[in-house]
């Protein structure tokens, strides 16, 4: 998809993220259902993500931010952390893109290049209740022409609840 462009999200952008956030968590919270999670604060605002800002301090750590025709869609953010207690290069710890844009094919693409960029090991967690973001992450990953030895396994620990994708994706040649 030509018309969209990643990049790593600077410090000045960190406010973009996080409002970006509000609608990840929004569209989150209906998953939460019975739950604490995601409860709305005096404010109107969801709580703030837990240390955002260590994605532009901890070198472990990339925020991107997606653009489709120069236009702010979604983000991502990548960490080393691994659900599976395995290690990993990269997690996909968050991936968003705008109800609007879904079903247009960015997201797919998005996640496809943000693969590609950072060849390894990787590690995508699935929330158990996110059924959409399973089939999701199923299509993006068995798609990725560079995507190998995919493995997907299902977890349910204190830690970790729902299904778990690890792959590698070779380096450009």
């Amino acid at each position: 998809m030509s018309d969209l462009e990643i990049a790593v999200a600077r410090q000045s952008e960190m406010t973009a993220v996080a409002n970006l956030m509000q609608l990840y968590i929004h569209d989150f919270s209906e998953l939460w259902a019975g739950t604490t999670n995601g409860e709305l604060q005096d404010d109107g605002r969801f709580a703030a993500y837990p240390s955002l800002d260590t994605y532009w301090s901890d070198p472990d750590c990339v925020p991107l931010l997606i653009r489709r025709q120069a236009r702010l869609i979604g983000f991502a953010l990548l960490n080393t952390v691994s659900h599976g207690g395995q290690g990993v290069d990269r997690n996909m710890a968050e991936f968003f893109i705008a109800r609007k844009q879904r079903r247009s094919g960015a997201g797919t693409a998005a996640a496809q290049e943000i693969l590609s960029r950072y060849p390894g090991r990787w590690e995508v967690a699935v929330a158990r209740r996110n059924i959409s973001a399973l089939a999701f992450w199923r299509n993006a990953i068995a798609r990725h022409a560079k995507a190998l030895d995919i493995q997907e396994t299902d977890i349910s620990t204190r830690a970790w609840d729902g299904p778990i994708f690890r792959f590698k994706i070779e380096p450009a040649r």
